[in-house]
């Protein structure tokens, strides 16, 4: 007779109420579990517990750990494996609990402590930026969730609640958790980076008078520089994101070595920190277009 890799109703406790924690928990409500309460400390994170989970209690965070089944620890990366440590030196987690953490740089080995106890653990990345409005609800139901588990059983439950959340399962393996974050983290941070700096410049580019009935460029977010780039760079990810470096447009791509040394004197005028943003990311463009030799050596000589 096989196992059920995956209960059909669970006891959830959440520890904490943050952004992550209470997206997962309403999704996992909505998937028949029940979340019987969340530890939550900052005003923030008590108004969140109590909108969103409404039937859940706020209670310590060793109470929840005694009484769950499952115990989500979505707390941020640099405090999980104190926290694991701490539940672990009270002895609260009872054995055979499924304990998943939603850290993306960490695998299963920091859950060490508990699982020597008898717990069952589990990585279980939600791959999305979290925002604490209801837009992070329904965007769970189109995210990949990065997993990984100790042994096939593990990586057969953490599967099943994926997918009842509504997501897509990946398999991570443990060893290949810090690059897997690492690629995650330059591919969204870096390209929120980029964007504000082209906003930057275009907010310098574009001051002073306008056309008729053009609204004043000023500091504000959402004002002309962003829609300006919005159907540019919305355009530009889709295209990398179905064409790989094939989407690689613009004067770097071919090869125009007046063109930027150009645009490295106009950014140099403005901040030299952006400047040398740009050179980076043309020499690596450059790279990836496998283009004109001469752009290709005049950047990697500037970058040193």
């Amino acid at each position: 007779m096989g196992v059920d890799p995956a209960p059909a109703r669970l006891t959830v406790g959440i520890v904490s109420a943050g952004r992550v924690g209470s997206a997962l928990g309403v999704a996992l409500e909505r998937a028949g579990h029940v979340v019987f309460g969340a530890a939550a400390i900052s005003d923030a994170s008590v108004h969140r517990a109590r909108t969103r989970l409404p039937d859940s209690q706020i209670l310590p965070v060793e109470q929840i750990a005694a009484r769950s089944e499952l115990l989500l620890l979505a707390v941020p990366d640099a405090e999980l494996a104190g926290l694991v440590n701490g539940l672990a030196a009270a002895r609260v987690v009872r054995p055979g609990t499924i304990v998943v953490h939603t850290s993306g740089a960490n695998g299963v080995g920091v859950l060490a402590p508990l699982t020597d106890q008898g717990a069952l653990g589990l990585a279980i990345h939600p791959v999305m930026t979290f925002t604490g409005h209801d837009e992070d609800i329904a965007r769970l139901a189109n995210a990949c969730f990065g997993i990984t588990a100790a042994d096939e059983v593990g990586y057969a439950i953490g599967q099943a609640l994926v997918i009842e959340m509504g997501g897509e399962p990946v398999r991570v393996p443990e060893e290949q958790r810090t690059l897997y974050h690492a690629a995650l983290a330059h591919g969204a941070n870096h390209l929120v980076t980029v964007i504000v700096d082209a906003v930057a410049a275009l907010r310098t580019a574009l001051a002073g008078p306008g056309l008729l009935g053009q609204p004043v460029v000023d500091e504000q977010p959402g004002g002309l520089s962003e829609r300006l780039l919005a159907p540019l760079v919305s355009a530009a990810l889709d295209n990398a994101l179905r064409r790989g470096a094939g989407a690689l447009t613009g004067p770097v791509a071919r090869g125009d070595v007046d063109a930027v040394v150009a645009h490295l004197s106009a950014l140099e005028a403005v901040d030299e920190r952006l400047a040398a943003a740009y050179r980076a990311m043309s020499l690596r463009t450059a790279e990836l277009a496998k283009t004109n030799p001469a752009l290709l050596d005049l950047l990697a000589k500037e970058g040193h």
